[in-house]
């Protein structure tokens, strides 16, 4: 039987003088209806844009897969830019419906500058869920001078 190795340096070759920035989170769907529950409107108003509201309130279920997907992409953001310390207003964080559907990462205020100081040049999000949980994968590509603690 064959095996994958994967060279830890790949990333070095293919993008020379840069980085890779990652992060990847879950979210199971009962906790979000939970916190809905227990903590209603403002809970949403709390951590998401008014676009990414708008694009919830259009599903069937009542947005919940969708707002899980995007709450579990805001997470990712933190891990893949290292937020955590930074002080960021969730909504600082969006993911943005393109008019193909495809989604956006857009960051804001303290988020935008701190991925700046990275020297974040572009990023990708790619959302998913399937029956109780939904998924999130953020990467970003940085110039390596300014960005040591990413990948």
């Amino acid at each position: 039987m064959q095996t994958l190795q994967i060279d830890p340096q790949w990333a070095a070759r293919a993008l020379p003088g840069q980085r890779l920035c990652a992060g990847i989170d879950t979210v199971a769907l009962a906790s979000l209806r939970e916190s809905l529950a227990a903590f209603g409107p403002r809970f949403v108003q709390r951590l998401f844009t008014a676009q990414e509201q708008a694009v919830a309130a259009e599903s069937v279920d009542g947005g919940v897969e969708r707002l899980a997907a995007r709450f579990a992409a805001k997470e990712a953001a933190i891990k893949a830019f290292g937020l955590s310390e930074v002080g960021v207003d969730w909504r600082q964080i969006e993911v943005f419906r393109l008019p193909s559907g495809k989604p956006e990462l857009r960051l804001h205020g303290r988020a935008l500058a701190h991925a700046q100081a990275l020297g974040v040049r572009s990023m990708t999000v790619s959302l998913s869920h399937d029956g109780e949980q939904a998924c999130a994968l953020v990467v970003a590509v940085a110039d390596e001078a300014a960005s040591p603690e990413c990948v």
